[in-house]
């Protein structure tokens, strides 16, 4: 906590932060652009706030992409909140929140997409199979895969007594360990009707270019840092404004499952 307190000490690192929060996602360039300040400046700000764990990166072809990092945000106020009245700590509070709601954000080609990153008390080969293993999704996802899980495979989805096939959903990426992608899947009438979507709801999603989850895996300590991209969206996309509704509920859920052996009850 010792390094957060102090990243958080310097009024350019908390305008950083507030330019991250605004609009997540910003190259080096971009945010000093925005901040007027010199690269210099901006590029040693952030490696503190890297170094505190309020920043983290993701590479995007040429360019590296910065997004804010709500996890030891997190860490302070669940220490410190329950000791004084929550009236005298609102600021904190509504710092927390957010932090937590920034996750619609933009990929290197300026398109829609939504980012998200926890921190898990795990290993990465635990987190891999809590990711691939129908014993695990089936507990905080609700989805049992069928897939050998090389790049190129297919995979099936079943879900609310619903399988979904379609040789358009395949595996991406497979990295054991360190990273997976895959499509998502089809939008099929039969899943849309389990799932309580309506037809109106199906056809925009249905028309939509398929989109891609993209899970990076990054051992910390005794952690691990997980990042979830999902991208591949279009403007105004149907399906985007779901799944930022769903995702953070959903790895939240995994994190608890990892952590305590339990999952999230159900809403």
């Amino acid at each position: 906590m010792d390094e957060v307190f102090k990243a958080l000490a310097d009024p350019g690192r908390r305008r950083l932060l507030d330019s991250l929060d605004a609009r997540d996602g910003q190259s080096l360039r971009e945010l000093c652009a925005e901040l007027d300040m010199a690269r210099q400046s901006v590029s040693k700000h952030l490696a503190v706030l890297e170094a505190a764990n309020l920043v983290t990166t993701l590479r995007r072809g040429r360019e590296k992409l910065h997004y804010l990092n709500a996890v030891p945000i997190n860490a302070i106020a669940d220490r410190w909140m329950d000791k004084y009245d929550r009236g005298r700590a609102s600021a904190l509070a509504d710092l927390r929140t957010a932090l937590e709601d920034t996750t619609m954000t933009t990929n290197g080609n300026g398109d829609p997409a939504f980012v998200y990153r926890t921190y898990i008390r795990t290993t990465p080969e635990k987190l891999w199979r809590a990711l691939t293993d129908p014993a695990f999704t089936t507990r905080y996802w609700g989805v049992t895969f069928k897939s050998d899980w090389r790049a190129g495979s297919e995979m099936s989805w079943e879900q609310f007594g619903v399988r979904i096939t379609d040789p358009e959903q395949v595996v991406l990426e497979s990295e054991p360990y360190r990273r997976l992608s895959y499509t998502w899947h089809t939008m099929t009438p039969e899943f849309a009707e389990a799932a309580g979507l309506g037809e109106e709801y199906r056809a925009r999603a249905a028309a939509e270019e398929r989109s891609k989850v993209t899970f990076e895996i990054e051992p910390m300590g005794a952690m691990v840092k997980l990042t979830v991209i999902h991208d591949g969206f279009g403007p105004g996309s149907t399906i985007l404004s779901s799944v930022s509704e769903g995702w953070p509920a959903l790895l939240s859920s995994l994190k608890t499952m990892l952590e305590t052996g339990e999952t999230l009850p159900e809403a």
